[in-house]
């Protein structure tokens, strides 16, 4: 007769929180930055957000093109990174958009908007 075991079986899941990690701006960004990173030199300044779940990113991305005069230079929908360019005050003022909609819309964790 064959011994049962008694097995315990756990199945670990990640599950993000509702975050944006990262909200910088470059403000006066150099040529070659714009260069390296593959875009169009559209104005002087970089905006770079990482928003977790990653599809989130898609909002953002359009929360900031609907805030004003800014390009979407980069936004990838699997890392949760966007990229926008534009004017200093433009890109500034995108970026606050998107922290302030994703904070009280959606009920994000937010960071501080960094500059460099």
């Amino acid at each position: 007769m064959s011994e049962k075991r008694n097995i315990e079986r756990s199945i670990q899941e990640y599950v993000p929180g509702k975050q944006v990690t990262l909200a910088h701006l470059i403000p006066h960004a150099n040529q070659e930055v714009f260069e390296k990173l593959g875009l169009e030199h559209t104005g002087d300044a970089i905006g770079i957000l990482t928003i977790t779940p990653s599809e989130a990113s898609i909002i953002g991305a359009d929360i900031a093109k609907k805030s004003g005069n800014v390009s979407i230079g980069f936004m990838d929908r699997f890392s949760g990174a966007v990229v926008i360019i534009g004017e200093v005050s433009s890109v500034e003022f995108a970026l606050k958009q998107v922290i302030n909609s994703l904070a009280t819309i959606l009920d994000f964790d937010v960071a501080e908007i960094t500059r460099t």
